[in-house]
């Protein structure tokens, strides 16, 4: 973390310096007139594009809410391996690894064949597998992660804080004018201005209001899907147990009562059981058989005998029916359109499915995640707002993934267990459809499909181990200028930043005519390069694209007097010099990046990332031309 570049300021750092004429907030404040962005809904996929917003005061951000203040309680609660790498990039990855739930271990009990009326365990899966990520699988409160938001937004530049107690009626766009062409009627959710209407111009509309969306109905989208006909229950509860696993994750499978799915949570004490309870008919509500958190409680109670729960707090409780469901488009354009989107939808507005395999907000912040970036380069004039188009393009696919997973796993846990997997003559179906999930259940399976905004894989040998179209993949470094040990990875802020990691070949130690000083000096000089042609006057040089580079020496063998300038860069209001842009192997045996990652030894290479952590091109040191020719496919 860095602070200081502008100047001296003391207390919290991640109080950032105000932007001047922030507008007054308040149930009595007169809501603006117009916007940049409006954003409907104060869930995770809401919250996590305000946070990034909102670190750009220069683009006026509005997030609005119906509800008259955050929740307290209830609601998702499973955060995979890359969401919590996106957390890092947020500041905040640190804090809820301390206060989560780690899932560790994943336990599967199923009926005893000695006594099937009781369940027995049957085996044990390490939940997040070897150096797929840095990063824990957790367990938190979704209203706890709001506040990690909310404390983003009202600690950056903008001072951002959402409007509470308005919801979307309804909005148009106008697709004859550029200048904020989206009307949006607003509603008084409170009562306390008298359910009065009001309206607010945008230039873009982003909806994360659910799976009943206003926005996503104003631009004609539906979900379209299918239902599994089986009513579960979940609660959060405070209670003791003399079921050994309890505070383990816990897949249970019972000969006739159903299922239970339990997670335990953080503080030590509550723990949430997701419960299975009757089928439906076709057509058929859960709501419409009234079940309670009682008929919850006995069900649990059969379903795990010989064991019994004994309820001391219910928390918090909801019956639902499983359902997968997906949009047939994404923003108001849709896959055959001919112009540039102006309203999105994200999250469940967009996609719904079972909460069982623990996606649906890491799906949705990652939704929001990858489109930030895109309407910061827009609104900035860095990029055409051509490139919004591909925000439907890249999530649709990873919804379809989703739902279709989703599906296969709600009907697998829902299946009646055999003989041969009783009998332990054959690993259980859930166990191996749980293994062959994990990649997906950590978020790391998402591989985006080729576009001008991924480079042709022709140099993907150069660095095997990071994929192009893939999150990139942080491994162990030091950092030379104070031997800090650290993941490469952590260096990435959601500030909307291209990312350029220069590794060095086996004998570039850095000294003029290098090939790590070549790169270096042409990017900070030439006419050509991406970094002079993109970033403009008087903005610090790594405005735009930030370059580091990984040297195969430990951090005694190298001179950081011999780095070149572009490494060690004046930056900020006072030109003071940056130390944190060069980093070298690992010397006290956390590993190795360049064997970990499959990085050429010989030669090295460059790994282009994209502000959204995704690997986006695998080039030469010296593939100058290259590199300049896909930066040029769409900044501007």
């Amino acid at each position: 973390m860095q602070f200081y570049k502008n100047g001296f300021r003391g207390g919290n750092p991640d109080v950032k310096e105000a932007a001047p004429n922030r507008r007054n907030r308040g149930i009595n404040e007169p809501l603006p007139e117009q916007v940049d962005v409006l954003i409907a809904g104060t869930g995770p996929a809401g919250l996590c594009l305000a946070a990034q917003l909102a670190q750009f005061p220069e683009i006026e951000t509005m997030i609005v809410e119906r509800m008259p203040t955050n929740i307290i309680k209830g609601k998702a609660d499973g955060i995979n391996t890359r969401t919590m790498e996106m957390f890092q990039a947020f500041g905040f990855a640190d804090k809820v690894k301390r206060e989560t739930y780690w899932v560790n271990q994943t336990n599967f009990w199923m009926p005893d064949p000695a006594n099937p009326e009781h369940i027995k365990r049957v085996g044990r899966v390490q939940d997040v597998a070897d150096d797929s990520s840095e990063m824990p699988h957790i367990l938190i409160n979704q209203a706890r992660l709001h506040e990690l938001f909310l404390e983003v937004m009202k600690n950056s530049p903008s001072r951002l804080e959402p409007d509470y107690s308005w919801e979307i009626v309804s909005l148009t766009v106008d697709a004859t004018t550029d200048d904020h062409p989206v009307t949006v009627t607003l509603k008084d959710a409170s009562g306390v201005n008298w359910w009065a209407t009001r309206t607010v111009r945008a230039n873009y509309v982003v909806g994360c209001d659910g799976a009943h969306s206003a926005v996503r109905k104003s631009i004609g989208g539906e979900l379209h899907g299918d239902a599994a006909h089986q009513a579960w229950g979940v609660m959060d509860i405070l209670a003791n147990t003399d079921f050994p696993d309890v505070r383990q994750k816990c897949l249970i499978s019972s000969a006739n009562e159903g299922n239970v799915l339990i997670l335990p949570r953080e503080g030590g004490y509550v723990f949430r059981m997701y419960v299975e309870l009757d089928k439906l008919k076709d057509g058929e509500k859960a709501a419409s058989r009234k079940f309670t958190q009682d008929d919850m409680i006995a069900a649990a109670n059969r379903i795990i005998r010989p064991y019994s729960i004994d309820v001391k707090e219910i928390v918090w409780w909801s019956i639902y029916d499983i359902g997968h469901s997906i949009t047939d488009k994404f923003d108001d354009v849709g896959p055959e359109g001919d112009r540039d989107p102006r309203v999105f939808t994200a999250g469940d507005a967009c996609h719904t499915h079972s909460p069982k395999a623990g996606q649906g907000m890491n799906v949705s912040m990652q939704d929001t995640f990858n489109l930030g970036w895109k309407l910061v380069h827009v609104l900035q004039g860095r990029a055409d707002a051509s490139l919004l188009r591909s925000y439907s393009k890249e999530r649709l696919t990873e919804a379809k993934r989703l739902v279709e997973t989703d599906h296969e796993w709600a009907r697998i846990m829902s299946a009646p267990t055999t003989r041969a997997e009783r009998e332990g003559r054959e690993e259980p179906r859930i166990i191996r459809q749980f293994k062959a999930n994990l990649e997906f259940t950590g978020g790391t399976a998402v591989k985006y499909d080729t576009s001008y905004l991924f480079g042709a894989g022709t140099h993907q040998a150069l660095a095997k181990g990071e994929e192009i179209g893939r999150r990139f993949h942080s491994a162990p470094v030091v950092r030379l200028s104070d031997a800090k040990p650290m993941q490469l990875g952590h260096v990435a802020e959601a500030d909307a930043r291209w990312r350029l990691y220069a590794f060095a070949g086996k004998a570039d130690s850095s000294a003029p005519g290098s090939a790590i000083h070549r790169l270096a000096d042409w990017l900070e000089t030439n006419p050509a390069s991406p970094v002079v042609k993109y970033t403009r006057p008087g903005e610090d040089i790594d405005a735009v694209i930030d370059l580091r580079a990984v040297f195969q020496q430990t951090f005694d063998q190298l001179a950081y007097e011999n780095m070149p300038s572009l490494l060690k860069p004046k930056t900020g209001k006072l030109g003071l010099q940056d130390h944190e842009k060069v980093f070298c192997v690992d010397h006290k045996g956390a590993g190795d990046i360049f064997d970990l990652r499959g990085i050429n030894r010989d030669s090295g290479c460059m790994v282009v990332v994209r502000p959204d952590q995704y690997t986006a091109h695998i080039l030469p040191l010296d593939a100058f031309d290259e590199l300049a020719a896909f930066f040029a496919g769409f900044l501007r």
